[in-house]
């Protein structure tokens, strides 16, 4: 019998594992980190991910700066107290969809039917309310109930028949255009009367306190809850921050806070379709952070497999999530129908749902699965909303900003590409 003599020895193996292990980066839980070291402890935290990869929000954050701070630039008008506000309630529409989206892409699926159902709610309302003369909060309901529905449809084809979700969502995109272009009829347009959809996006609080009390009421809330958050921590026995850095990161949000609420009371006052939207992010985020539910959808997302065998109910949990994608597509289509005052055959089509999509996407929510919350979308509107609402200042045409929205959207995607292929070096994927 022959001796491999190229063979590694057992000592020469153990070695080698040993000079490996000790190159490794040792992850230590950033709170511990903060209250060993102060300040210093977020500068060597802010350092470890980028060096794994672990962008965060930092890039788009970066990238909004930047994009305010060239257009105001270019047109001393951007950054306004009217044209920030207006760009506030015009991007509530696109968030609202662009949120379930965030649970799709969560699961690592797609779904290319939001537009079109977003346009079918607004239809159905219309058609309700104003055609048929049903009462106005029953139809709401309805238009809200019908975008379920049809999530719900999608994600049984996906999941119980194994309908690739690209593939359901394409012929969802095609039939829910076909049916709201059906009821819409021949006229194609149905005005809405000054009720609760039109007050959706035409309602400010105009009182001052009502923006400064949100103010109040968003920062001691994130106290509080950091706070009870970090004493059920140290009974637990697990690190904990410090209470200077809690209350570092909420003079920072109040700051932002109350500077917003500035804003807004130099204008028309606190936008209804804000609240609503404010409170819908800090609702769905705390049911995927917060929830055994949410726990499923980002271990779904991470592995089907290992989520199958840990017992989750895989396909109620995919039923579930393209449901909500329904729903908030409707509410989505709503808002859109409010904010033009209508609904028309053109609710929801052309770049409408390439936005909704990009809006997750360039939030920081990855194509990928098993990353991303729901504040991704307010971030990732605000950019493409922004784009928008500067572009036109400036008079340049529609097919320019495509391209622009195109090119942030690329950019995007490679970033979270990227960070995905760091991730992995860094043994943190």
């Amino acid at each position: 019998m022959s001796i491999d003599k190229t063979s590694t020895p057992p000592e020469s193996s153990a070695l080698e594992n040993t000079e490996a292990a000790a190159g490794a980066a040792t992850v230590v839980d950033p709170r511990l980190l903060v209250r060993e070291q102060g300040f210093a402890g977020y500068v060597t935290e802010f350092k470890r991910k980028m060096k794994a990869g672990d962008l965060g929000s930092v890039p788009v954050v970066i990238g909004l700066l930047v994009i305010w701070v060239i257009f105001q630039s270019l047109n001393s008008n951007f950054l306004t107290a009217g044209n920030l506000s207006d760009i506030s309630v015009a991007m509530v529409g696109t968030g609202m969809i662009a949120v379930g989206i965030v649970f799709v892409l969560l699961l690592g699926e797609i779904d290319l039917s939001v537009g079109s159902v977003s346009g079918v709610a607004g239809a159905t309302f219309a058609v309700l309310n104003i055609t048929h003369g049903m009462n106005e909060v029953l139809a709401l309901v309805l238009a809200i109930l019908t975008g379920t529905a049809a999530g719900a449809l999608h994600g049984f084809f996906f999941a119980r028949i194994g309908v690739p979700a690209f593939a359901v969502t394409l012929a969802g995109l095609l039939f829910w255009q076909g049916f709201m272009l059906q009821i819409l009829g021949s006229n194609g347009t149905i005005n809405l009367d000054d009720g609760i959809v039109t007050k959706l996006t035409s309602y400010y609080f105009t009182d001052v306190a009502a923006a400064y009390g949100l103010a109040v009421v968003a920062v001691g809330g994130y106290f509080l809850t950091a706070y009870l958050g970090n004493r059920r921590r140290e009974a637990a026995g697990i690190p904990s921050r410090p209470l200077s850095d809690i209350v570092v990161r909420t003079v920072l949000l109040a700051v932002v806070s109350f500077a917003v609420a500035v804003m807004y009371n130099q204008y028309k006052g606190l936008p209804l379709a804000v609240v609503i939207f404010l409170a819908v992010l800090v609702i769905t985020d705390f049911v995927l952070r917060r929830t055994a539910y949410g726990r499923k959808v980002f271990a779904l997302g991470g592995s089907v497999e290992a989520s199958r065998r840990a017992g989750i109910n895989v396909e109620l949990v995919r039923i579930s999530v393209f449901a909500i994608a329904g729903t908030f597509a409707a509410i989505g289509g709503l808002f859109v129908a409010s904010k033009i005052a209508s609904a028309n055959q053109g609710a929801g089509t052309g770049e409408f749902l390439m936005n909704v999509i990009a809006a997750a996407v360039i939030g920081g929510t990855s194509l990928f699965g098993g990353r991303g919350r729901t504040w991704n979308a307010l971030l990732g509107v605000l950019v493409i909303v922004s784009i928008q609402y500067g572009l036109a200042l400036e008079g340049i045409a529609s097919p320019v900003q495509y391209m622009i929205t195109g090119g942030v959207l690329l950019a995007t995607v490679v970033i979270d590409a990227v960070t995905r292929k760091t991730q992995k070096s860094a043994g943190r994927a």
